[in-house]
């Protein structure tokens, strides 16, 4: 290039940027870290010989050393940077296509905050640790405020642990009561399927109300199965179609009126923050998942947070321990008729400094237009994917924050289907999710943009669908090859379908293989 100067170098032609962008997800063939450990390595200096050493109480130390991987700094590094570039993630890519979750931007000044509680123990006394039971305090009465309950425990430990924290608390206060034969519990197909699960391993009888011609719940079933056996409503509000049902305080009267509960689930709350309340519909018991609405990582599917808010006649019943104020200090206290602890400790201290700090940075106008903007954005995806030839959202309804579509014109047309069509989305660096089973939406796809993603993050993601879509229609079997640019090729589904492989107990084997005949 010596014969250029800078004049003639910007002259050069550049090549065209391509329609879409270019990605191939790299592969390393990894071995976990302990096959890499190799005998006398070391991350850091060993100590002098004679240096000061602490002494630990008798019974706390080792026998013999623990059995850690020994390996260098540098090979250390090496390994998780590798591991790391086989993933897909919201920091990497437009992850728009886990719908139902809200998988949105965290600030890195929030892992920050995190990280400086990092060496707080569970343990220590309250006197030590009143900056972080401060936090407590304050997100708990920041959540009733959002919600309109009138507490609210952080203590479990991810959405499906506070779903089932409010079925505990729901059954308690029954038997409270005297009511303990109320031993059905109501939910919805589109509702997330935690709610039945947890009511159903809570020993609950489960009802199921399917959506009417609206796509909605429908009111007339649920008033047919109301009676004296009902405990609760468990319903998610916008169910997880996107589709706000804008009569729910009606169901939430209908349940009242039999004695019964209701309890809304508020892992699609990021359409609605400060749009709507729980309380304000009548509503007894919430949850929030402080990893999805409150900005907090999913880190993989954990660790999460969950949040239980309730009525003043429920606070009694509140998981524990919850924070109290005597106006000069903080403290720990159990309700008196607390349903326990749903997990270990006080709450997942690391998330609860995160939504905390995410909420402060907010504001209550700052939440709003989260929710307004979240709207937008999933509206305007609507209205872009639906231009795609072959796609569909069933229903004709407003969405509020996702959409749950259907490919099913085109896997009639073409034989690809829905999950295949996500396998190949994959080859583009983008993350795409079907729906929980069963397929009620035929083909369906499930996506949600939230706030986090500009518009031309939306129009991108949009193009790969338009793209494989075509390419569907051009040469169905390519896509059916899928992926070409990922760190694997398809996993092998047949374990999932063999309970001696699947079944984490002996306990669940009898009950899932040999109770059906297998």
């Amino acid at each position: 290039m010596s014969g250029h100067g800078a004049e003639s170098f910007a002259e050069l032609p550049v090549a065209p940027k391509p329609p879409l962008r270019r990605f191939h997800q790299a592969r390393w063939d990894e071995p976990i870290i302990f096959e890499l450990s190799s005998p006398g390595r070391r991350g850091m200096a060993v100590p002098e010989p004679g240096a000061e050493k602490v002494e630990l109480p008798a019974g706390v130390g080792r026998a013999t050393p623990p059995a850690l991987p020994e390996m260098s700094q540098l090979h250390v590094l090496r390994h998780y940077l590798r591991l790391s570039q086989e993933n897909l993630g919201v920091d990497l890519n437009i992850d728009v296509g886990q719908g139902t979750c809200t998988m949105k931007y965290s600030p890195k000044v929030n892992d920050q905050f995190a990280n400086a509680i990092a060496e707080l123990h569970p343990l220590q006394h309250e006197e030590t640790v009143q900056g972080v039971l401060e936090i407590y305090w304050r997100m708990e009465r920041m959540l009733a405020e959002i919600s309109g309950m009138s507490r609210v425990s952080l203590q479990p430990g991810s959405g499906s642990a506070a779903i089932y924290a409010n079925i505990a608390m729901i059954r308690a206060y029954h038997a409270a009561r005297g009511e303990g034969h109320r031993d059905q519990v109501i939910t919805t197909m589109f509702s997330h399927p935690s709610n039945a699960a947890c009511a159903k391993t809570a020993g609950y009888e489960v009802i199921t109300l399917m959506p009417d011609a609206n796509g909605l719940p429908d009111l007339e079933a649920l008033r047919a199965a109301v009676g004296p056996r009902t405990a609760a409503l468990m319903i998610t509000n916008p169910e997880d179609t996107g589709i706000y049902n804008s009569r729910i305080k009606e169901f939430v009267d209908l349940v009242h009126e039999v004695g019964g509960l209701a309890c809304y689930d508020q892992a699609n709350a990021n359409g609605i923050l400060g749009i709507t309340r729980a309380r304000d519909a009548g509503f007894d018991l919430c949850h929030f998942n402080l990893h999805k609405t409150f900005s907090t990582p999913h880190a993989c599917g954990g660790p999460a947070a969950g949040a239980c808010g309730v009525s003043p006649d429920l606070e009694p019943f509140l998981p524990g321990p919850v924070v109290s104020f005597d106006g000069s200090s903080y403290g720990l206290e159990t309700p008196a008729q607390t349903v326990g602890k749903i997990r270990p400790f006080l709450g997942v201290t690391p998330n609860i400094v995160r939504a905390y700090a995410w909420i402060m940075a907010l504001g209550a106008e700052g939440l709003r237009e989260v929710a307004e903007t979240a709207v937008l954005n999933n509206n305007y995806l609507m209205h872009k994917v639906l231009q795609i030839p072959g796609a569909s959202a069933p229903w004709d309804q407003r969405r509020i924050e996702q959409v749950r579509y259907s490919w099913q014109e085109l896997s009639e047309e073409t034989g690809v289907h829905s999950e295949e069509i996500g396998v190949r989305a994959a080859d583009f660096g983008v993350h795409y999710w079907t729906s929980h089973h069963p397929y009620l939406v035929p083909e369906p796809f499930t996506l949600e943009p939230t706030e986090s993603y500009s518009r031309e993050d939306l129009d991108e993601y949009a193009a790969i669908l338009e793209h494989v879509a075509s390419e569907a229609r051009r040469d169905p079997e390519f896509v059916k090859g899928a992926p070409y640019n990922q760190t694997i090729h398809k996993i092998d589904p047949t374990p999932l379908d063999d309970p001696k492989q699947w079944a984490p107990t002996w306990r669940a084997y009898v009950r899932k293989h040999l109770s059906a005949g297998g």
